[in-house]
């Protein structure tokens, strides 16, 4: 501690000014000089001693730092004293919680990355395997020509397979990572609905399905057309796969002074009630789900819904079908 230039001068100033106090006193008798040099030399002495106990402080405050960043963020250096060592100590304590929390979170995102890429590493191995067999059989010169273009077609659907799945994950990616800008833009439902089912309006049509739409012009949200229709196609298509043929699918819209709600209903064969608590759950693919289904669609309807505040609820029997019932708050409550 005497080794500290700031100490050396504490202790320089204060020896000069005893020292020149001492020679006053002495000039008005020797009893007040004596009693001024104790003074002073308890002064000092206390001083001292004050100093060396801050230092011992502060050493103990650069200990606990160095272990914080060496990932221990379990200790806990708070005190309900005044003070600015107590400032310090509380301000410590509360980066070292953000620090904890921070890590945790680096460690979920991690977990979630491995099992993204092992997830997605799944989903692709499938169709690759299934093009390399093709793609060895058309090398075949005696291959006729009807499994020659027969194969060709089955590597053709795998590509698009791979290509949708790819285009998803991307999607969802960059919604987990809070990246999307969703646009606040007033939105018509009825034009919202018209969009998202342009591009299942073939499906509908070969499975003679039919598709009811109830609800007023006026009937409005504030959010994002685009990533909001992609939301409703994935729903749509949800429901026109597990709907029989000549089914029907209703599309019903409303709102009120809280929110406005879209209700997507088919006469299905449900979902099993085990799987519903799991619907949204990336790659879960329930027990009627068809064979082709990879169980993204819902998870990116899910994660685009409640990214602009707002919610969606499933209802489903075997006996009379399945139904989203979609809700945008007009205010985050």
């Amino acid at each position: 501690m005497l080794r500290n230039r700031e100490i050396q001068i504490l202790i320089l100033i204060m020896f000069t000014i005893s020292l020149v106090a001492i020679v006053g006193a002495t000039f008005i008798s020797s009893i007040a000089a004596v009693l001024v040099f104790i003074t002073s030399a308890l002064l000092v002495g206390c001083s001292l001693f004050f100093t060396r106990w801050r230092y011992r402080e502060i050493a103990k405050l650069s200990g606990y730092l160095r272990q914080i960043t060496s990932g221990n963020y379990s200790l806990d250096v708070r005190d309900n004293h005044e003070g600015e060592l107590s400032i310090l100590r509380n301000d410590i304590y509360k980066v070292t919680l953000m620090l904890s929390e921070q890590g945790s979170q680096l460690r979920k995102d991690k977990i979630q990355l491995t099992d993204a890429i092992s997830d997605i590493s799944h989903q692709l191995k499938t169709p690759l395997t299934s093009m390399m067999v093709m793609a060895d059989l058309l090398s075949d010169p005696e291959l006729p020509l009807a499994k020659r273009a027969e194969f060709t077609n089955n590597i053709r659907i795998q590509l698009e397979r791979i290509d949708w799945l790819v285009s998803s994950l991307l999607k969802l990616s960059k919604i987990d990572a809070g990246t999307v800008q969703f646009k606040k833009d007033q939105i018509s439902v009825e034009k919202l609905v018209q969009k998202a089912l342009q591009p299942v309006l073939i499906p509908i049509d070969i499975k003679e399905q039919t598709v009811s739409i109830k609800g007023k012009d006026s009937v409005s949200f504030v959010g994002d057309l685009n990533w909001t229709a992609e939301a409703m196609i994935n729903i749509l298509k949800n429901c026109v796969e597990h709907t029989r043929v000549g089914g029907i699918i209703t599309i019903n819209f409303s709102e009120n002074a809280l929110f406005a709600e879209i209700i997507i209903a088919d006469n299905g064969k449900g979902i099993a009630k085990e799987d519903l608590p799991y619907i949204f759950k990336r790659f879960y693919k329930g027990k009627n789900a068809s064979e082709g289904s990879i169980g993204i669609g819902l998870a990116m309807a899910h994660s685009i819904i409640t990214s602009q505040s707002g919610d969606i609820e499933v209802k489903s029997d075997s006996e009379k079908g399945t139904e989203f019932r979609i809700k945008f708050y007009k205010q985050v409550i």
